[in-house]
């Protein structure tokens, strides 16, 4: 792929091997995608479901311009169920107050994960997943969701009824029951009907032999195997799955050794009653078969295993090792059942494998940990592994000197690719009771719920350890509630931050290990967001003297980093610029994430000094350091700080590259408030190209995501619009602006957008003169000329086959962009300029 080639939006991934056959079925299936919006691909575990949908997806991609998106289910209920109501559990009763029943607020956290989109602090994230998505042309995977299927069922229903260009596709083994959706029954794939040489071209065979290629690369479907090869096959009714964990047996076992030994299984199975549906028992068996071949070291490593959620060799060896299994022995296992199929390979992270279970293999190997009694010590060994890492690179990554930014940034991505991991050591922590461990891996993923905007999944989270009632040393609670305090500011809570960082200083001061600086920070920011820059500054400093006090330079940085913050609210500017010198001293050979964060502040203080060079240095740098751990909403105020600036110095190409970045940014998070912000900074543009008209209507879009979301913009952004309303009502006439500003408020915020991008860029109206009629449009200059023959909007209208609305609007148009305020003003225009015209 060459560097300008195109990148589809999604998260769609590469296909691990080839796919078989199925092409009758992704024929039929997309016609019913082009007519339906949403496809329940249903049928039992190991049909191809999820496999099948990520094919066809492949195959239409092209159709949504906006992505294909795939939210992959299959762990949920494993995090949800062991942090559900107080009952019985594989470790015993759960706690009173453990509880998390509602599973919507799993499955819609990680939907939105899977498309970038983030929680806006005072809105339902529902709410925010349904308006980010109800302008885009999209296709959504919902894989694997016959354990959430109610919940699946009504944010499929929501999700469609609010956004017209979405189509879903569904992998369940039952139905979701949503309106207008339609199911496809996944059949098994096709079976020869006798041992004829023709059987070579059924998909079943094909996929056994092409799969069996892969272990054994010399074998080959001839006569002497052919008849064992479709006995397989049809012993295992065509179920994909199933055939290929038999196929990966041709490395030490005949295809006829196969064959008759899962002859013998079934055969024992068919004198039992079970009441699965027979294709599930057809997997199950051929799951059991597998498993029962291993030997005793491979059988005791896939039931630990089944304790993960995506592992790593290192990972596997610290918790699945013992005397039972040597670490060195682990490698060596592991290689046996990915050989065997019952372990898949995953992407690579940071150079290193990752590693998974498939589903049905994961549950057969969690009943039998549970069933040996091993489960509850495999949680608690996972748990205390999850928090040794999580402490590790927060230990690592909020320090000064080595390790290097990439080295961080990898810790960064390594946090993120072991969320559910860590999701599944705080439900352990929640259940067990276990305040003080839950607690510590809190603090130990503050850095990484903040960067990533993850902020109300930190906050339940802490919400329910705190809430249980258990010894936690003094520091430690301490600690955890300077992290509650920070998620509440992120979520625009400032009394409760107060009120957490008020908690936090008493503990703090009741011990020895205590750090109040974090808690001083806090109420530093809240004051400040109160409109009290002073006391925000008195806080500040006592922050800055209990970080120094106690060698922690993370926390003196950021500190410093408020305490300008607060020099600036009294616009003390160069005394802010100094503060955040310092702090980018403190911080520059710290974590990234914080040098940019000040590197930003340092940009606001530039621009507001009238220094536009200086802010962009700053903004672009960090901008580059939140690009590397995808800060997308920070990436947002830095590419919008760059584009005021650009386009304060006239640079209107520009500016209109980076505002209009900025504003997409914010849109695919669904952030009101910036999007708002961003459509303010459209509609200046907009004025400054020339386009007064396109930059009214970009302002009452504005307004009304404003008024939408309650609270007003900053004086500034006010006073920002007052002038550009007034300018506009001068120009154009309040008539006019309040025609256009009521267009504006009918448009979404995506509209909005595709009007500013369509808007060709002009020069702006040097002051008082007059500008050649070239930059009028073909259309412009007919209007032009009609109105100064005299007709009305009304006549030009007729004139033109146009709506009067639409001749009006070219008027306004034409007013901006040739300096005038009148027809008379545009008729002694026209007459200076009829030679140039000529």
């Amino acid at each position: 792929m060459t560097s300008d080639t195109p990148v589809s939006p999604g998260n769609l991934p590469a296909e691990p091997n080839s796919f078989i056959g199925r092409e009758r079925d992704l024929a039929e299936l997309a016609d019913i995608l082009g007519r339906v919006r949403a496809l329940t691909l249903c049928g039992p575990g190991g049909i191809g479901k999820t496999r099948l949908a990520f094919r066809l997806a492949a195959m239409l991609a092209r159709c949504y311009p906006d992505g294909v998106w795939i939210a992959d289910l299959a762990d949920v209920d494993r995090i949800t169920a062991r942090a559900s109501e107080p009952g019985e559990t594989e470790d015993g009763p759960l706690p009173a107050g453990a509880g998390d029943p509602d599973l919507n607020d799993r499955l819609v956290p990680l939907v939105t994960a899977a498309l970038g989109i983030r929680q806006e602090p005072d809105r339902l994230l529902a709410d925010t997943l349904t308006e980010a998505l109800r302008p885009r042309s999209a296709l959504l995977i919902l894989d694997t969701c016959e354990h959430l299927v109610q919940a699946c069922a009504e944010l499929v229903q929501r999700l469609l009824a609010g956004c017209p260009g979405l189509r879903v596709i569904a992998t369940s083994r039952e139905p979701l029951g949503v309106r207008g959706e339609i199911i496809w029954r996944v059949p098994p794939l096709g079976l020869p009907p006798d041992t004829g040489a023709d059987a070579a071209r059924y998909e079943a065979v094909r996929l056994f032999v092409e799969r069996a290629v892969a272990v054994r690369p010399g074998f080959a479907l001839d006569q002497s195997n052919l008849a064992a090869v479709t006995d397989i096959c049809r012993t295992l009714d065509g179920v994909p799955l199933a055939i290929e964990l038999a196929a990966a047996w041709v490395r030490s076992l005949s295809a006829e050794q196969i064959s008759s030994r899962l002859a013998d299984r079934f055969e024992l199975l068919a004198q039992g009653n079970r009441a699965a549906p027979p294709r599930q028992q057809t997997l199950r068996a051929t799951v059991e078969w597998s498993y029962e071949l291993l030997t005793a070291a491979e059988r005791l490593l896939l039931s630990r295993l089944s304790v993960f959620h995506g592992w790593s060799l290192r990972m596997a060896e610290q918790v699945c090792a013992d005397e039972q299994i040597p670490a060195d022995q682990v490698l060596d296992l592991l290689r046996a059942l990915i050989d065997k199929s019952l372990v898949s390979l995953d992407a690579e992270l940071n150079g290193g494998a990752r590693y998974r279970l498939l589903d049905t293999v994961r549950e057969l190997a969690a009943e039998r940990s549970i069933a040996t009694g091993e489960m509850p010590r495999m949680r608690l060994v996972h748990r205390d592994c999850a928090l040794a890492l999580a402490e590790t690179i927060a230990g690592q990554a909020f320090v000064r000197g080595a390790p290097s930014w990439p080295q961080r940034v990898a810790m960064y991505h390594r946090v993120q690719a072991d969320r559910p991991n860590l999701q599944l050591a705080l439900a352990c922590c929640v259940q067990r009771g276990d305040a003080e461990e839950g607690l510590r891996l809190c603090d130990a993923l503050s850095g990484s719920w903040l960067a990533s905007g993850n902020v109300s999944e930190g906050a339940g989270w802490l919400d329910r350890l705190l809430a249980i009632e258990a010894v936690v040393s003094p520091g430690v609670r301490a600690r955890a509630l300077a992290v509650r305090a920070e998620l509440a500011f992120e979520q625009l809570d400032y009394d409760g931050a107060a009120d957490y960082a008020r908690a936090c200083l008493e503990y703090s001061a009741a011990c020895k290990d205590g750090n109040p600086a974090g808690g001083f920070r806090l109420l530093a920011l809240t004051e400040l967001m109160s409109g009290r820059p002073s006391e925000a500054l008195a806080h500040a400093d006592a922050a800055v003297a209990a970080a120094r006090q106690l060698a922690d330079e993370w926390e003196e940085g950021i500190s410093l980093a408020t305490r300008a913050a607060a020099l600036a609210g009294q616009r003390e500017l160069a005394e802010a610029e100094e503060a955040f010198q310092q702090a980018l001293e403190v911080l520059r050979d710290n974590n990234g994430w914080g040098v940019a964060n000040v590197l930003y502040g340092l940009g606001r203080v530039a621009r507001a000094r009238r220094d536009p060079d200086a802010a962009a240095r700053y903004f672009q740098a960090a901008l580059d350091l939140y690009r590397q751990i995808d800060a997308r909403p920070e990436m947002a105020r830095c590419l919008a700080g760059i584009g005021w600036v650009t386009l304060a110095q006239g640079e209107v190409a520009a500016a209109a590259r980076h505002l209009t970045e900025s504003m997409q940014l914010s849109l695919d998070a669904g952030h009101r408030l910036a999007i708002g912000r961003g459509l303010q900074a459209l509609a200046a543009l907009a004025q400054a190209s020339g386009d007064l008209a396109v930059a009214v209507r970009l302002a009452g879009t504005a307004m009304a995501v404003f008024e939408a979301i309650g609270p007003l913009p900053s004086a500034a952004a006010s006073r920002r619009l007052d002038r550009l309303l007034g300018s506009a009502g001068s120009a154009l006439g309040s008539a006019a602006v309040t025609s256009l500003l009521a267009e504006g408020r009918a448009m979404s915020p995506h509209q909005a957008v595709q009007l500013a991008a369509a808007r060709p860029e002009q020069v702006p109206a040097a002051p008082n003169g007059h500008r050649p009629g070239g930059q009028l449009t073909d259309r412009e200059m007919e209007v032009a000329v009609l109105a100064a023959r005299g007709l009305s909007n009304r006549g030009i209208g007729k004139e033109l086959f146009i709506t009067q609305a639409t001749a009006a609007r070219h008027i306004a148009n034409i007013f901006t962009k040739l300096g005038v305020t009148s027809r008379a003003q545009l008729v002694s225009w026209m007459a200076d300029n009829a030679a140039e015209r000529d």
